[in-house]
């Protein structure tokens, strides 16, 4: 089994995958991470991403909507009700889109480096072992 990179871990993750596997789904509900991969196994509950994602998300948003209201604002002074009409759902929609497939990356950061609970994973990598396989991955099998 080929050791994923950091590069590659974070990708899946941004995508919602397994950082293991790449196939199995990581969120099981909008925010909430899967315990286990529903493929590979790997467990994920370790995970402790907290309010990382969303500071980077609101950093990111920040730095692409304010320059671009103040662009507007500069060139063509619209009424302050249609910055407010246009900017604010660009924003909602922009934070959460960007929300889910942060928390993603910053799983698979995790999950790649071994932090948290995600050491004894990382050490069974190491060593070529396989994830350990959940009673459901087994039933889904069968």
């Amino acid at each position: 089994m080929a050791t994923v990179s950091l590069a590659k871990a974070m990708w899946r993750g941004f995508g919602g995958k397994c950082p293991n596997c790449g196939e199995g789904h990581m969120f099981c509900r909008f925010l909430k991470v899967a315990d286990a991969c529903d493929r590979c196994g790997e467990e994920l509950f370790h995970q402790r991403a907290d309010d990382f994602p969303a500071y980077l998300v609101m950093v990111v948003v920040g730095h692409l909507v304010v320059p671009a209201i103040l662009a507007v604002e500069t060139a063509y002074a619209p009424p302050v009700w249609l910055q407010l009409a246009v900017w604010l759902p660009v924003t909602l929609f922009a934070s959460l889109a960007l929300l889910q497939p942060t928390k993603g990356a910053i799983v698979g950061l995790q999950w790649q480096l071994g932090m948290h609970g995600f050491e004894a994973s990382k050490l069974r990598r190491e060593a070529g072992e396989l994830a350990p396989v959940l009673a459901k991955a087994d039933t889904r099998a069968a």
